[in-house]
């Protein structure tokens, strides 16, 4: 999931070049190697880049809750099995959430898939919760 968050970054920027627009700041328009024709209209909003960056934000909303969820399940012993099963299912979850997204299918299509993964962070949090407490 860190890779993911990672990728995204370099997905952005590969779709700011593809796009020439879609920067965020003034000095983005300085003549460079990569922008060889600076212009205005370049520090528009571009549908194409901001949809990458809406996918990343709301992976990164994400991850940090994964990782911390994750991690203490993990300190409490589950069975492999259910631990692998919690995990992967999570990450192939936010994958198909980031497919769904990326190719612009319906809300339900992508809110399906992060449903998913919300309702297995619930779950860890809730059975480490509960082991804590010892019941």
């Amino acid at each position: 999931m860190i890779l993911k968050a990672v990728a995204m970054s370099w997905l952005t920027v590969v779709r700011m070049m593809q796009e020439r627009g879609g920067f965020r700041s003034p000095e983005d328009l300085r003549k460079a190697p990569l922008n060889t024709e600076p212009d205005p209209r370049q520090l528009a909003p571009n549908e194409r880049v901001e949809r990458i960056r809406r996918i990343q934000m709301n992976g990164l909303e994400n991850l940090p809750f994964f990782l911390v969820a994750g991690f203490l399940s993990v300190l409490t012993g589950p069975p492999p099995l259910l631990a692998q099963a919690l995990l992967y299912g999570h990450v192939v979850s936010r994958l198909l959430h980031f497919v769904a997204y990326y190719t612009a299918q319906t809300h339900e299509v992508r809110a399906t898939f992060w449903t998913v993964g919300s309702l297995i962070l619930i779950f860890m949090a809730a059975r480490t919760l509960l082991a804590a407490l010892g019941l």
